[in-house]
């Protein structure tokens, strides 16, 4: 099982996962989120020369082709995620030059098998996230939200492409990602995605409560 550490806003501590047995650090390209990285101070080329052992991910939501692409070649990014809105063409359009995982975010009514049809051709991978109901005054939060991805929802789905699981997965929540790779749709899971709730404070994270999770996984 691969680790994906989302929401990273150092150097260092993306060395330190590369260290610890990480396989992808995400950085936020948002500039509404708390973990974006140029809030930190994370220069390209910096980190483009940083020899990181975790794949490069950079994460974006609905921003224009230009920008992604700018951001590939400055940081030297290994992937792409498409956090928002996008459409299949515009996956495919990066995904022409870089992997694609194509994001999805889900609330309870949200039928799985049909939100994700159109994007089979056009992405990569697939990552399954918490969804904000349309009427909340948090519909506009992308990721990071610390909330509970209910897994249920994908029972009985036959996803067909490798998938992130991510959603508020905390410490405590490895003994149930294990009882999930029982289900016949983990077969196609690829990476654990986590993030906040292994944050002191956001963009920072706590490597030991990290770490204790990687183990307690794979043991």
């Amino acid at each position: 099982m691969k680790i994906k550490v989302c929401g990273m806003t150092s150097i260092d501590q993306m060395h330190q996962l590369g260290e610890i047995g990480v396989d992808f650090a995400g950085m936020i390209f948002y500039p509404k989120s708390p973990r974006y990285v140029f809030k930190f101070g994370l220069a390209g080329a910096e980190v483009r020369k940083a020899k990181l052992k975790p794949y490069k991910v950079g994460v974006f939501v609905d921003a224009s082709y230009d920008e992604i692409m700018k951001q590939v070649e400055d940081f030297g990014l290994d992937m792409v995620q498409l956090h928002g809105h996008e459409t299949a063409y515009e996956c495919s359009r990066v995904a022409n030059f870089v992997d694609v995982i194509k994001a999805f975010r889900f609330v309870e009514t949200d039928h799985v098998s049909w939100m994700i049809k159109d994007f089979y051709d056009s992405a990569d991978m697939f990552l399954f996230d918490t969804g904000v109901a349309s009427k909340s005054k948090d519909e506009k939060i992308f990721g990071g939200t610390g909330r509970k991805f209910d897994w249920s929802l994908l029972k009985g789905v036959k996803v067909g492409k490798p998938f992130f699981l991510s959603g508020g997965i905390e410490p405590s929540d490895a003994a149930l990602v294990k009882e999930f790779m029982k289900e016949p749709v983990a077969k196609d899971l690829f990476v654990v995605d986590i993030n906040s709730r292994f944050e002191t404070i956001p963009g920072v994270k706590d490597m030991n409560k990290v770490k204790q999770f990687i183990e307690e996984l794979k043991s």
